[in-house]
């Protein structure tokens, strides 16, 4: 039980926390400064209930695994690895957000609104879907960072999994919104998101 408090615990989970807490408290800063404070919930904060159950059971794993096979939390260059895909994947998601400014939602628009234009310039210019594919990266990376092999992929299919059917779905309402300029850019832009074109 010692291994809890080791140093590679409190280092792995001091990471994890403050990342949860810099992704969490920017989306909700950042939606404040785009939509003003009165249009904005603590929804804002993307923590849902599957979200907790998910980093519950990661931790519940670390711990497990912290326990009775200490040396699988001892990859530095695994862990490390993981740490470099959440801040690469929160400067993705970051730069999505600020790029789109007030198109930028929580929430799939199905009405067009007059401030609502397609936005093709900064990262979009890459990237469909930057905002989904920071996230993919960042969730992912968490679990690398703690070296939990089993919440690894779990957080890589269902990550993927939302995001296969979200797509397709915020898509049909944009191609709706941009009709021809819609179509063109989804053909030459990739998602963002493995597999899902």
């Amino acid at each position: 039980m010692a291994e809890i408090f080791s140093y590679t615990a409190c280092r792995q989970l001091s990471q994890l926390l403050l990342s949860i807490i810099f992704f969490h408290g920017s989306e909700y800063i950042l939606a404040v400064a785009f939509h003003g404070r009165s249009n904005v919930t603590l929804k804002s904060l993307l923590i849902s209930r599957n979200y907790l159950l998910a980093m519950f059971f990661s931790l519940v794993e670390y711990l497990l695994e912290v326990s009775l096979f200490p040396a699988l939390k001892e990859c530095w260059w695994i862990s490390n690895f993981g740490l470099a895909m959440i801040v690469v994947g929160e400067i993705i998601r970051k730069m999505a957000i600020i790029t789109a400014g007030q198109a930028f939602t929580h929430l799939i628009r199905i009405y067009h609104e007059d401030h609502h234009n397609l936005v093709t310039h900064g990262i979009y210019q890459f990237i469909r879907h930057p905002g989904y594919c920071g996230f993919f990266i960042w969730s992912v990376g968490t679990q690398i960072m703690l070296c939990n092999p089993v919440s690894t992929f779990v957080f890589a299919v269902v990550v993927w999994h939302f995001f296969a059917k979200r797509i397709p779905y915020e898509e049909f309402f944009l191609r709706q919104f941009f009709g021809r300029e819609y179509e063109e850019y989804a053909r030459t832009v990739i998602s963002g998101v493995p597999f899902v074109r």
